[in-house]
């Protein structure tokens, strides 16, 4: 008894990750319009019922595939990030980042979701919620490498991140115009070539040893 239900698990299990890898598939070549349960079933090779008796509906397995895609990405990129120890060093990990996501269909799968949360509201509260984690993703990179410099302060940890991931959303939109994506290229070597130049403002000030008085000089000095 204990056997066959432990089977009938896996079985069950195998069929929702059948269905969320062929709603990617789906997704990322006919876009979001053209995912239907129909379409989804195909690719996978199930009856288009598994659909709803799994997930609900179309819209509950794209989030399902969305919370996979993020598992996936996070473990993959954490470790990316984490190498950067100066701003050159965290511009270079950005862009490996985005154009890890860009040729595996993350950053399709993303954009087609937001784009159809425009028009469909009970969609936004779900995609926003997920992106929460990559904005604090950045964050908390950003904060690490440049948090208590002048650079920190003239551009926030939080308001960076926003920018980011702006920027990585509408990429993909534009790319239907940029189909070579040389423009989208051009804009992330900008951000390699003005890294350097920014090194003076990533040097964190030193503190001070006392009250307005206190000597300008690095501690221990």
């Amino acid at each position: 008894m204990a056997k066959g239900g432990a089977q009938g698990r896996r079985s069950s299990e195998e069929t929702r990750d059948r269905l969320i890898t062929a709603a990617g598939q789906v997704l990322r070549e006919e876009g979001y319009t053209g995912t239907s349960a129909r379409a989804i079933a195909k690719a996978a090779d199930v009856n288009s019922a598994l659909i709803f008796y799994h997930f609900g509906g179309v819209d509950q397995l794209l989030l399902a595939l969305l919370d996979r895609s993020a598992q996936e990405r996070m473990a993959l990129h954490r470790a990316t990030a984490a190498r950067a120890a100066t701003l050159e060093e965290l511009v270079e990990a950005a862009v490996h980042i985005y154009r890890t996501d860009l040729e595996h269909g993350y950053l399709a799968e993303f954009a087609e979701l937001v784009a159809a949360a425009v028009t469909r509201p009970e969609l936004r509260a779900e995609i926003n919620a997920r992106a929460e984690p990559w904005i604090a993703f950045v964050e908390e990179h950003y904060e690490r490498v440049v948090g208590g410099s002048p650079l920190a302060r003239l551009l926030p940890a939080r308001e960076v991140a926003y920018g980011a991931i702006t920027y990585y959303m509408g990429a993909n939109f534009f790319s239907v115009l940029d189909e070579d994506r040389s423009r989208t290229a051009a804009v992330l070597d900008l951000a390699a070539r003005v890294a350097p130049r920014a090194r003076l403002l990533t040097l964190r000030l030193p503190r001070r040893a006392g009250g307005a008085g206190a000597a300008h000089a690095p501690d221990g000095g």
